[in-house]
């Protein structure tokens, strides 16, 4: 059985930073695409951070430029959104991602991010 499952999250003061950890079992994370994505109350679900498949070069949405950085251990099959200088706006729930190909995409249960300012 193919499962994500995250951990971190939580509660954090405005400028905090929080670390969010994501766990593939079931397949190799290796040589397949991963993302954070973040869904706050009567929002759309939005991408906010991606590593493609063939690239190390990592895209992150505007709002959280030089603040998010996406990463992977494909040796532990983790994936993990490092967020520094949090600030209220990024209050959602965060959700990872990881597309396999033709074995299908999976997502995780998703964590609540909440700053208060």
């Amino acid at each position: 059985q193919v499962q994500l499952v995250q951990s971190g999250g939580g509660l954090v003061q405005s400028g905090g930073s929080l670390r969010l950890s994501c766990q593939l079992s079931g397949r190799t994370l290796e040589g397949y695409s991963i993302g954070w994505f973040r869904q706050a109350p009567g929002k759309e679900r939005e991408e906010v951070s991606c590593l493609s498949r063939d690239s190390n070069q990592p895209y992150s949405i505007e709002s959280v430029k030089g603040r998010f950085t996406v990463s992977r251990d494909n040796g532990k099959n983790m994936m993990y959104l490092q967020m520094n200088s949090l600030q209220p706006e990024d209050s959602a729930v965060y959700y990872c991602n990881a597309d396999l190909s033709q074995y299908g995409e999976y997502w995780g249960q998703g964590t609540q991010v909440t700053v208060s300012s």
